[in-house]
């Protein structure tokens, strides 16, 4: 059974589909059916869309040194990229426009999240996006090379590690909605940077399980629009293992300070 602790990539997303030739990432096949190259573009697009609408943001943040100046930015950008993935995941045949969609929405929160941050701690986004590249890449030769394999007890401890995680953060939300300051999670101490150091290593680890399940759709022959699927699969966990890089990253210059 396919399962995989991304919401985008659950067990139902590639499966149903045959008559697929075998892929490998590096080999694919040619047609009308999914490919790991056709999805390994399409990720690229998606990443190229992102920066730019990020650029939008961070230009306009620093323009006005404000937070207003970008707040109404990063509020379309996180109810828009809310809505997409929402939709992208139960409309799947949608998803050569919303994945885009989606990608342009984040870049909008990204970019004034991103410049915030480096306002503050000039230098950090651009570590916390080479540290994202070079984890995505590392995982991905690791992947290749079947160094890691994505086994049945492999995902599912992912899995629950992710789960675990969700709900803390949900908890936490909740905590703080009724004004129980939860100040362990977002301190600079050394358990709030443990305790982001997990998070970082789930959420790279979720990239393996990605990799996997669009390897198994182009083996499955999945429709070609399940390359945008799987792009959009991989986007929603680059933008988690940002963030939470980005946040591990100002913790450890919160210490220096």
């Amino acid at each position: 059974m396919l399962r995989t602790a991304n919401p985008a990539l659950n067990s139902k997303s590639f499966g149903g589909f045959a008559g697929g030739a075998r892929a490998t990432f590096g080999r694919s096949t040619e047609g009308e059916s999914m490919t790991i190259q056709g999805t390994v573009n399409k990720t690229g697009i998606l990443l190229a869309l992102l920066i730019a609408a990020a650029v939008v943001p961070w230009h306009q943040f620093f323009e006005a040194r404000d937070p207003a100046a970008v707040s109404g930015w990063m509020m379309l950008g996180l109810v828009g990229g809310l809505v997409t993935a929402l939709v992208t995941v139960f409309k799947k045949t949608w998803s050569p426009i919303t994945a885009p969609l989606y990608a342009i929405c984040e870049g909008l929160a990204l970019g004034g999240i991103s410049a915030m941050f480096e306002l503050r701690f000039p230098g950090i986004v651009f570590q916390a996006m080479a540290l994202t590249v070079g984890t995505m890449l590392v995982l991905l030769g690791l992947y290749k090379t079947r160094v890691i394999r994505a086994t049945e007890n492999f995902k599912m401890g992912v899995f629950a590690a992710t789960g675990a995680i969700a709900l803390v953060y949900l908890l936490t939300f909740v905590l703080q909605l009724f004004g129980v300051p939860v100040a362990f999670m977002h301190s600079a101490g050394w358990l709030g940077i443990g305790i982001s150091l997990v998070v970082v290593v789930v959420a790279a680890l979720n990239l393996v399980l990605d990799f996997d399940f669009i390897e198994q759709g182009a083996n499955q022959g999945a429709p070609k629009y399940m390359e945008w699927y799987g792009a959009f699969g991989l986007m929603v966990t680059l933008v988690w293992l940002y963030l939470e890089i980005l946040r591990l990253l100002s913790k450890l210059n919160q210490r220096r300070d």
